[in-house]
């Protein structure tokens, strides 16, 4: 393993990252820190769209950001952001929003599902599946084409994709491709990848800890719905694109999915980028490697959706609300 030149810049500036001991944070602080993001400036610009509107879907609070103005039914990309379940909201990760839709094409809807540990498991993945199925249940509302769907999410987001996928997956609800960035898939944290990297990379195992044990609340570790590369039969389940950082100790439980999910017969493309952190795909003003991964993720998407190339275009006027 060599990191890459800006992970060891980063790891400088933010050896942890949250940098706080999880373990003696109080419920008010934990509140606190949901209102901070030090990162703020590396997350990319908030472009300005055709529409951008806050709404509900069955009773769970979305962001919706539509990449182009007029009525014609669009794609649709559902997608769960990170925090451990604990941190992270649709704002924090609103220019994330905004860049995957103007790259895909795609309506996204931003999913602010409910946090642990004030809502344990299953409440983030019950919402997961509550938008998806929305989606479906009312593509007009959401200026989409219900045969288009998708699902994407990274980190615990990303746990949310999965599992939202084979869930959706045994109520007929067709998606086109999942997305899965950095994805916690099994809560064991006994893979090589747990030892190699689980100190002083970022993203350490006491920290993981923590997020699962406020998570899980003593839910059982094989379940799928907390642990999606425990599901038996992965059969059937939308094409996926699986994003790992090489120096991320969820690493591994990315390669293994993605090698499962070919086993079971799903189209899958693994990409493990070199020397890389967890988390990289969202701070593009830290990563080089964080547009290379979105480049991918746009041409996976698109060509789920059936839509052009995705190619940089001049900011359009904003119409948002």
């Amino acid at each position: 393993m060599a990191l890459h030149p800006q992970a060891e810049a980063y790891l400088k500036l933010f050896p942890s990252d949250l940098g706080v001991d999880l373990a003696a944070l109080t419920p008010a602080q934990i509140a606190r820190l949901r209102t901070l993001d030090a990162m703020a400036d590396r997350r990319g610009p908030r472009i300005e769209l055709p529409e951008v509107r806050d709404e509900t879907a069955a009773g769970v609070p979305v962001r919706v950001y539509r990449p182009e103005p007029g009525g014609r039914p669009l794609p649709v990309l559902v997608y769960f952001h990170g925090g451990g379940w604990v941190f992270g909201s649709v704002e924090r990760n609103d220019a994330f929003g905004r860049d995957l839709a103007r790259r895909t094409g795609a309506v996204v809807v931003s999913a602010d599902y409910r946090l642990a540990p004030e809502h344990p498991y299953p409440a983030a993945a019950d919402d997961a599946l509550a938008v998806v199925r929305d989606v479906h249940a009312r593509p007009g509302f959401y200026g989409g084409d219900a045969g288009r769907v998708a699902v994407i999410g990274d980190s615990a987001g990303g746990n949310l994709a999965a599992v939202a996928a084979w869930r959706a997956r045994d109520l007929g609800l067709p998606l086109v491709h999942q997305v899965l960035v950095c994805p916690v898939l099994d809560v064991a944290m006994d893979t090589p990848s747990y030892r190699a990297y689980g100190s002083g990379f970022g993203l350490n195992a006491d920290e993981m800890a923590w997020f699962v044990e406020r998570y899980a609340a003593g839910a059982d570790p094989g379940d799928p719905g907390l642990a999606p590369l425990r599901l038996p039969d992965k059969s059937g389940l939308p094409p996926a694109t699986v994003i790992t950082a090489e120096c991320d100790p969820l690493c591994d439980e990315g390669a293994v999915y993605a090698a499962a999910l070919a086993e079971a017969g799903v189209p899958v493309e693994h990409r493990c980028f070199e020397g890389s952190l967890h988390g990289f795909v969202g701070l593009p003003g830290f990563f080089d490697q964080a547009g290379e991964a979105r480049d991918l993720i746009a041409a996976r998407l698109r060509a789920a959706f059936g839509t052009p190339e995705w190619s940089q275009v001049s900011s359009v006027g904003s119409s948002e609300g």
